[in-house]
């Protein structure tokens, strides 16, 4: 049977009130949509499901009303706006339930995403992804745009021709993320961190400046594994170095697992083939029970701000949504349950050339708690490390005031005493 599809017949494969679900950053299939957003007054109450989509597009900002409309799991530089002009929704979650949410709350129509070309076996590769679409294979009907760019990965994000409902093809380079400038603070933070990783550990490590500031000095280490949900560019330069090869890894060993991937070419290549490399859904990446299983899980991400007891803001900014929840509190709970689990949660102690301290009494109005107090492991910032599991609230608003920038301390220990939290 032919399943190569003219725009026509895919868009023939789509219902009234489907739910259409697209995966992360460069599993979303940039020709389909714009099929879609082509003949989108063929379409009626149609909506798309993604987190961190990479294009703002018309359907987007809410110009295909009544026809396609976008529903957000996390938000991007492509949503942002929209959601904050109140043209798409944003529904909370954490990243490991998104595969039983979207079961829970959508009919699951249909995923189309984008794929590396068909093997001689039959089967074609997620490439980059697995995240929440992987386990829906065979479930779901699929629609691929097969790419010759997207790498041939391994692992549990393989569909055979037969599983799917048809496919296109576009030839389009993958698109990249530059890595971050590392500053003086970045690296302060980075040396605080990696002077309590061991050899051995294995890693977990989030977006930005101050993981690729860890992963600069983690090239002496030895035995590392990793666990994580997104890899960057990174952890090419570990494995090169021999610092990563996963044998005392608790789970899956000698393997790089990993829920997606998003970096430059450099990485893209690196994954192209690789078999040390397993993408598995994110149901199991990032469920805490699984987390917990790497007995020597160590889980490092970033916030935006944090109060004296402990609770973490990282999807808000100055009180507006700027992102969503996603991996972080997976790990920091996954971490908590393992045996020798490690949390650190980053962020430099200050914003706006020190004028504003990130270590407050209280988070802004209207900023929302992305990991609770209980979930805490460690806070770092560029003036050390508050460690905070265990402690009682006045034992943590002392250990958060002495990391924050000391033109900030006197006041916090004011704020505090007079709150009754210091005594």
């Amino acid at each position: 049977m032919e399943k190569r599809l003219s725009a026509e017949q895919f868009i023939d494969l789509i219902d009234v009130e489907a739910d259409i679900i697209i995966p992360i950053a460069n599993g979303e299939p940039h020709r389909l949509l714009d099929i879609l957003e082509e003949n989108h007054s063929e379409l009626q109450n149609v909506k798309i499901h993604q987190m961190l989509a990479l294009r703002e597009r018309d359907y987007i900002i809410g110009k295909m009303k009544g026809h396609l409309s976008h529903v957000s799991y996390f938000l991007s530089g492509a949503t942002r706006k929209a959601y904050q002009e109140g043209k798409i929704e944003l529904v909370p979650n954490v990243f490991h339930e998104v595969p039983r949410m979207l079961k829970k709350v959508t009919n699951m129509s249909m995923i189309i995403t984008v794929a590396s070309p068909m093997d001689e076996h039959g089967y074609f590769s997620l490439g980059t992804q697995a995240d929440y679409i992987s386990e829906f294979i065979g479930h779901v009907p699929f629609v691929l745009e097969v790419n010759k760019h997207m790498p041939r990965t391994y692992g549990e994000n393989q569909i055979h021709i037969s599983q799917v409902a048809g496919y296109i093809e576009n030839d389009a380079p993958l698109s990249e993320e530059s890595s971050p400038l590392i500053g003086e603070k970045d690296l302060k933070i980075a040396e605080f961190v990696t002077n309590v990783i061991e050899n051995g550990d294995s890693l977990q490590i989030g977006i930005g400046a101050i993981p690729n500031a860890v992963m600069s000095m983690l090239k002496d280490h030895r035995h590392l594994g990793i666990h994580t949900e997104m890899l960057t560019d990174g952890i090419v330069d570990l494995v090169q170095a021999g610092a990563i090869d996963g044998t005392q890894k608790f789970t899956h060993k000698g393997k790089i697992v990993a829920t997606f991937a998003f970096g430059s070419q450099r990485l893209y290549d690196f994954l192209h083939e690789n078999p040390a490399v397993e993408f598995l859904p994110v149901s199991m990446v990032n469920d805490p029970r699984e987390i917990a299983k790497e007995e020597r899980i160590v889980s490092i991400n970033a916030t935006t701000e944090v109060d004296l007891y402990g609770q973490c803001a990282s999807e808000t900014i100055g009180g507006r949504y700027y992102s969503s929840t996603g991996g972080q509190a997976d790990f920091a709970r996954g971490a908590r349950f393992a045996k020798h689990g490690k949390g650190f949660i980053c962020m430099h102690s200050t914003v706006k050339n020190d004028t504003i301290s990130r270590i407050k009494l209280q988070l802004s109005p209207g900023s929302v708690v992305t990991t609770s107090k209980n979930d805490v492991d460690n806070i770092v910032t560029e003036y050390g490390i508050a460690s905070l599991y265990g402690k009682s609230l006045s034992e943590r608003a002392k250990a958060l005031i002495d990391i924050a920038h000391p033109a900030f301390r006197e006041e916090l220990v004011f704020e505090a005493k007079k709150n009754g939290i210091l005594y």
